[in-house]
């Protein structure tokens, strides 16, 4: 069950005054914890003079002065109208709608602008990030594993780039699974414009995210600091290709220091594209070739990590069945069921109880014990 949405015309003044924070030039997620610890909430930051402002450490005249214009400059009454004229979500670090996995990195963002849903689902995901100028064979791979993955239910997380995020995005949709775009411009302005259309659908079967204010273009600051998000949504990034000087090894970066998992898929030796993920690797990450590479490292990270409501992750896999596959499930005894009981039970053919037990044991939610008996796991 997603958590109730708060409407917009309900936010109070407190809450008005965090998102106007979260969206102030120049205060990024350290100024406004700084800010946050030293005036303990947004309204009495906005309420110092600038004297008190610059007593906190990294503000000086010029970060003082946007804070106290932010109210004209962010225009925050007109970015709400538009948020609600276009059915977004808003959410903030206390509330229950706010990612879990969020709230537990360095630097989480203060405000956070959803086009589409995030639901408790997605709290078994998996970041797949790599360079905009792919190869064949990157983008090949990178498409393989997402469409993968999202079939053993996973969410795939990723920036929306050119290249291999992208290609990542169509793995995970082609396969009829969830994914979560998020962006360094606003979630109405998304970019590249070549994938307006792509942000329209991963919208529809996902959701796409910024820190930004709606209509915000792309800042190039933006993009490094974006890339936190992408890894703290997940349990651990997949680099896909990546020069040695790349963003995609800034967000595996942000990933070891969130204390998540770290992938590399290798690449041809004499490939530009292959240099970063080969680094990754000399330096620790996990080697994958195959979605169960993934799965099997992921698998004791998903039994115990709790989604956002607190409860065990597992719960996140089951809510991404079909009726056909929970019903199926939930006809599994957990110490161990014939195929043939469980046909009968559900009332339907043998051959589509195996095909759905496949997609069960691909998901991690059953194990065969015998060429004709299931249980769960």
């Amino acid at each position: 069950m997603i958590n109730q949405i708060k409407p917009i015309a309900d936010f109070s003044d407190a809450e008005r005054a965090q998102i106007l924070l979260a969206l102030t030039p120049d205060v990024g997620p350290i100024l406004r914890t700084r800010l946050l610890e030293r005036f303990e909430t947004a309204a009495c930051v906005f309420a110092a003079s600038e004297a008190e402002l610059q007593s906190v450490s990294g503000i000086g005249p010029k970060i003082s002065r946007r804070i106290l214009s932010a109210r004209h400059e962010v225009q925050l009454d007109a970015q709400l109208a538009i948020a609600a004229e276009h059915n977004l979500t808003i959410t903030l670090p206390d509330w229950p709608t706010y990612p879990h996995s969020l709230r537990e990195i360095p630097d989480p963002p203060g405000v956070l602008f959803i086009r589409g849903a995030i639901g408790p689902a997605d709290g078994l995901a998996v970041a797949i990030v790599g360079t905009r100028r792919a190869t064949h064979y990157g983008k090949q791979q990178a498409e393989r594993l997402a469409a993968g993955l999202a079939r053993a239910g996973l969410t795939i997380v990723s920036g929306m780039a050119r290249g291999i995020d992208g290609a990542a995005h169509r793995g995970a949709l082609n396969a009829g699974g969830r994914t979560i775009a998020v962006l360094a411009s606003g979630v109405l302005n998304p970019f590249p414009p070549e994938h307006v259309k792509l942000a329209d659908e991963i919208a529809a079967q996902g959701a796409v995210v910024s820190e930004a204010a709606p209509t915000m273009p792309p800042l190039a600051g933006m993009f490094p600091q974006r890339n936190r998000i992408i890894s703290g949504l997940t349990m651990g990034t997949i680099v896909v290709e990546a020069a040695a000087r790349s963003g995609a090894l800034i967000t595996a970066r942000h990933a070891v220091e969130q204390n998540r998992e770290v992938f590399a898929v290798p690449g041809p030796v004499d490939s530009p594209g292959s240099a970063g993920p080969h680094r990754l690797l000399k330096d620790g990450a996990k080697l994958v070739t195959c979605v169960d590479d993934v799965l099997e490292e992921l698998g004791p990270l998903a039994e115990s990590a709790p989604d956002q409501r607190g409860g065990n992750i597992r719960v996140a896999a089951e809510l991404k069945l079909n009726d056909l596959e929970h019903a199926v499930l939930q006809a599994i005894e957990p110490t161990g069921s014939l195929l043939d009981e469980v046909a009968q039970a559900c009332d339907m053919p043998i051959h589509r109880v195996l095909s759905t037990v496949s997609v069960l044991e691909s998901r991690r939610l059953v194990r065969k014990t015998s060429a004709n008996r299931v249980a769960r796991i």
